[in-house]
């Protein structure tokens, strides 16, 4: 008889009032480590995360307060007064057994502007001498893929995408910066993701978005969803100040929405006036 989801997924105590979900058989990573590729592998061990997600948010259990999930897991707070480990692992196999038949909301498409190099991207140079290729090199790599929204973390709106291109893959730097620019994007391992706010980061930057990845006056707050499809498009210096200004004079609340994973309300990057300029800058480099 084959293996269900419930048996296939492997529950781990992580506190005293969280339980851990791991999906695929894999075992926990070491931070230090790589992130997982995406491989089929990776991509059906997230579908399933995403499917336990959506089926807890639309049939909740009493006493679960938080999930938190992440590339083949989901972290499960919830009130230790009401549940124990072993009886709340009871409970979410009565949900796993019917992931097959949960359906997910078609992913949303969202392209990103970046105006690549120069100051907006300290690290390209250095990614490029690493790998043996030219700067634009970087920039065709990085803008031809399709990025996969793993999940949301590290701060507000962090959006964890994968994966980059084999020929793209570096390490983290060895000493984190203390301050990067918000909208900065940047790739560390098999990653690449959007900094929404000034933050500290190690994350090697190759360039930066006008688009504010998460907002106080959007609803939904963050642009990106799990789930979500995410591509790069490269957009010159001019190119840059001009949406940055149209993002800040337009309010969120009259921009186009689009449903995803649950969520109420997505702004999108190819929804902003003026996109349908993108077209004369893709494939320029913004130093």
């Amino acid at each position: 008889m084959p293996a269900n989801k419930s048996s296939t997924a492997r529950f781990e105590p992580a506190s005293d009032q969280s339980l851990l979900i791991y999906f695929g058989g894999e075992a926990k990573k070491s931070r230090a480590k790589a992130r997982p590729l995406q491989s089929q592998f990776t991509i059906q061990a997230s579908e399933q995360v995403r499917k336990l997600l959506r089926l807890l948010e639309l049939e909740p259990i009493a006493g679960v307060r938080n999930l938190h999930p992440a590339y083949c897991s989901l972290l499960v707070k919830f009130d230790a007064a009401k549940w124990r480990h072993e009886k709340l692992e009871q409970e979410l196999r009565k949900y796993l057994v019917r992931l097959d038949r949960v359906r997910l909301p078609e992913p949303q498409q969202v392209e990103i502007p970046v105006c690549y190099g120069g100051e907006f991207g300290p690290d390209l140079e250095d990614v490029a001498s690493t790998h043996g290729i030219r700067p634009q090199r970087v920039i065709e790599l990085h803008s031809s893929a399709t990025y996969l929204v793993y999940f949301l973390g590290f701060t507000p709106g962090f959006a964890y995408l994968g994966e980059l291109p084999q020929a793209l893959i570096t390490p983290r730097l060895p000493t984190p910066r203390k301050k990067v620019p918000a909208g900065s994007v940047g790739i560390a391992g098999n990653q690449t993701g959007v900094y929404p706010f000034e933050t500290p980061g190690g994350w090697r930057l190759l360039g930066r978005t006008p688009v504010s990845m998460f907002r106080t006056d959007r609803e939904g707050l963050s642009l990106l969803s799990i789930g979500d499809r995410v591509r790069f498009v490269p957009i010159a210096r001019e190119q840059f100040a001009e949406l940055a200004k149209e993002e800040v004079q337009q309010p969120a609340s009259l921009r186009n929405s689009g449903q995803a994973e649950g969520g109420p309300y997505m702004e999108r990057a190819n929804d902003l006036p003026g996109n349908s300029k993108l077209g004369q800058w893709r494939g320029k480099e913004c130093a």
